[in-house]
Order: structure tokens, then C-alpha cells, then sequence
């Protein structure tokens, strides 16, 4: 799965659940500016391992939507 399909899933989730307009979701919006807190978190990554297939099991701090795409990238490869 590529970066840019990995981002447009979390963008697209993230829209849903906030009613923000999906292109105004960018690699450095941070999750607290974009309106998810620490529960949404672990409701985006369900509903995001159900999207992608995978399981993601986070063992550092994600922060913005670009440190999740990097950090689900890594672990495909």
C-alpha cells in the first residue's frame, strides 16, 4: 500500500468523524487540531485496520496524520 493510499484512508476517516472537509486534512495537521482526542485515537485505528486489513499496534507517539502514514508505512515493509 502506498503512502498516498495510506493518507487518503485516514483522511477520509478522520473527515467522517469531524465533519472536516477532506482536503483540509494535510500530512502536518496534528490530530488535536484537526478535533481527535485520545479515544477517538483508538476508534480511527480500529475503524483504520478494518480499512487497510492490518493491525496496528502503536508503540511510539503519533502526533500528526504524516507521523501516522509514516509509522503504517514502515510497518507494511
Amino acid at each position: 500500500m502506498t503512502d498516498t493510499e495510506i493518507f487518503n484512508a485516514i483522511a477520509e476517516i478522520v473527515a467522517d468523524r469531524t465533519d472536516t472537509a477532506m482536503e483540509d486534512v494535510k500530512n502536518e495537521s496534528t490530530f488535536r487540531d484537526l478535533g481527535i482526542d485520545s479515544l477517538d485515537t483508538v476508534e480511527v485505528l480500529m475503524e483504520l485496520e478494518d480499512k487497510l486489513g492490518t493491525t496496528i499496534e502503536l508503540d511510539q507517539k503519533i502526533e500528526t496524520v504524516g507521523d501516522l502514514v509514516a509509522f503504517i508505512a514502515s510497518k507494511e515493509n
